[in-house]
C-alpha cells in the first residue's frame, strides 16, 4: 500500500479553489454529481457540459492533469465494472458510453473535491448540516487511523522484502496474503487498545 494514493497534494500554496469556502464547494460538487447521474442518456450534450465545467475546474484548481489521472487510473477497475455489467444487461454500445462518461465525470468531481478541500473541513460541514455525531467521529478516527494502517503495512512490507531475494510469483502472492492476514490481526489489536484508551478517557 503506498501512502501517496492515500494522501493529498501537497503544495507550497494553495490552488484558487483550496481558498474557498468548504460549503460552497460541496454544495455546487454534490449538484454536478447529481446532475450527471439524472442526465438522459439519450442526450450526451448534458453529460459534455458536465463534463467540461468539471475539467475547467480541474485547470482553474491548478493540480496537475497527471495528478488527477493517477487517482482515475487507480479508480478505473470499478468504473469499467459498472460500465461492462450496463453494457450486458442493456447490451448497447452508448449505454456502456454513457456509463462510462457519467462515472468518469463524478469521480473526477470527487477527486476535485478531496484535493481542494480537507477532510476536517468537509467534516465540519456535515457536523453543521446536521450528520449524527457519532458517525463524524468514527469517520474522522477511520481518516486518522488510514495513514497509521498504511504505514504499518509498508513496514511489513519492507521487511517480506529484505527476506526474500528470489521469489516465484506463488511465492509472492502467498506473501501478499500473509501480509494481508497479519495487517488484519494489527489493526483489530490496535482498534481494541484505541478503544479501551477513549472509554477509559470517559467516551461513549
Amino acid at each position: 500500500m503506498r501512502l501517496e494514493l492515500l494522501s493529498h497534494l501537497h503544495r507550497p500554496q494553495p490552488g484558487p479553489l483550496e481558498r474557498l469556502p468548504a460549503g460552497p464547494k460541496l454544495l455546487v460538487g454534490l449538484g454536478i454529481i447529481v446532475c450527471t447521474v439524472l442526465a438522459p442518456a439519450r442526450q450526451p450534450g448534458w453529460v459534455a457540459a458536465l463534463a467540461l465545467l468539471v475539467a475547467s475546474a480541474v485547470v482553474a484548481s491548478r493540480l496537475p492533469i497527471w495528478f488527477v489521472l493517477k487517482r482515475l487510473l487507480v479508480l478505473s477497475p470499478f468504473v469499467l465494472g459498472v460500465a461492462l455489467v450496463q453494457a450486458w444487461q442493456a447490451q448497447d454500445c452508448a449505454a456502456w458510453g454513457m456509463t462510462l462518461a457519467k462515472s468518469g465525470v463524478c469521480l473526477t468531481t470527487v477527486i476535485l473535491l478531496a484535493n481542494t478541500t480537507p477532510f476536517t473541513h468537509t467534516l465540519q460541514v456535515l457536523r453543521r448540516a446536521g450528520a449524527p455525531g457519532l458517525l463524524m467521529t468514527t469517520l474522522a478516527l477511520m481518516y486518522r487511523y488510514l495513514f497509521v494502517l498504511a504505514e504499518e503495512a509498508q513496514r511489513m512490507d519492507r521487511a517480506r522484502a529484505s527476506r526474500t531475494f528470489r521469489a516465484s510469483r506463488r511465492l509472492q502472492w502467498q506473501g501478499l496474503a500473509t501480509l494481508l492476514g497479519q495487517l488484519f490481526a494489527r489493526a483489530s489489536e490496535r482498534a481494541e487498545r484505541i478503544y479501551a484508551a477513549m472509554c477509559a478517557r470517559g467516551w461513549r
